[in-house]
């Protein structure tokens, strides 16, 4: 198969998850849906355009290699926001924070991100589509609308360096990027690299190859609406392989 894989890097990044109350947690890897909107967000499709969005979560499938999922950091976040009126419209923080001064309400939060985190991203055309592999791949390298990685505060640190790999989903996570620093030894003692690696794909358990220890779960991370802001299950399957056997 054709795949298109990139690598994702950032000091700070924010895979959310389920949010319950002021707690924002963030997961170790990118989720499909953060993935969705970070093509969706090069190629300028904007959240409103719901027939575009929905296609293009029919057409891709998602592949992930974790090097590291970073250090855990955490942040006491607040905002202000304006309350809710039909009447008005805020197209930009400005607008929000322009309104009467009795009308913003203080929202708090703690938000967990991932410190230097470092993940191999694979896309492959499951279904039909306006975009090939190689428009995906010319919209990540000059995107329509700033990337970032997961909050809009966490914008990559890195060339994404998009690139087309026939083979297997195997060979196309497995796929070897320029180091970010002088060599890849360097990499793996700077950003803290385990001793293992951590895969993660949607599909058929058998997809990344013949492997003992695959684990299946239910995420609640495939993207239904933008607008409103809601989620649907998916089944993803993982698997961790030692350094050196991947």
């Amino acid at each position: 198969m054709n795949y298109l894989v990139f690598r994702l890097y950032g000091p700070m990044a924010g895979w959310g998850e389920a949010a319950v109350g002021g707690d924002r947690p963030s997961a170790l890897h990118p989720s499909r849906s953060a993935i969705l909107g970070l093509v969706a967000s090069a190629l300028g499709i904007r959240r409103d355009e719901v027939t575009a969005l929905d296609e293009l979560r029919q057409a891709l499938g998602v592949g992930i290699k974790s090097y590291t999922g970073g250090e855990l950091t955490r942040d006491y976040h607040t905002a202000q926001v304006p309350s809710h009126d039909r009447k008005r419209r805020f197209y930009t923080r400005r607008d929000e924070l322009d309104a009467p001064k009795h009308k913003l309400n203080t929202v708090l939060s703690s938000r967990d991100y991932r410190s230097n985190g470092y993940w191999v991203v694979a896309l492959w055309l499951c279904g039909d589509s306006r975009h090939d592999l190689a428009a995906l791949a010319d919209a990540l390298k000059k995107p329509v609308f700033p990337l970032y990685l997961g909050r809009k505060s966490c914008p990559p640190a890195a060339p994404l360096m998009p690139t087309q790999v026939e083979g297997t989903l195997k060979e196309a996570l497995d796929w070897i990027f320029p180091p970010l620093l002088d060599d890849t030894k360097q990499d793996r003692q700077w950003l803290r690299m385990g001793q293992y690696s951590h895969y993660c794909w949607q599909g058929s358990v058998d997809d990344l190859g013949d492997y003992d220890g695959v684990q299946s779960r239910n995420v609640w991370d495939e993207p239904i609406s933008r607008v409103p802001w809601q989620f649907g299950t998916r089944q993803e399957h993982q698997l961790t392989l030692p350094v050196g056997e991947e």
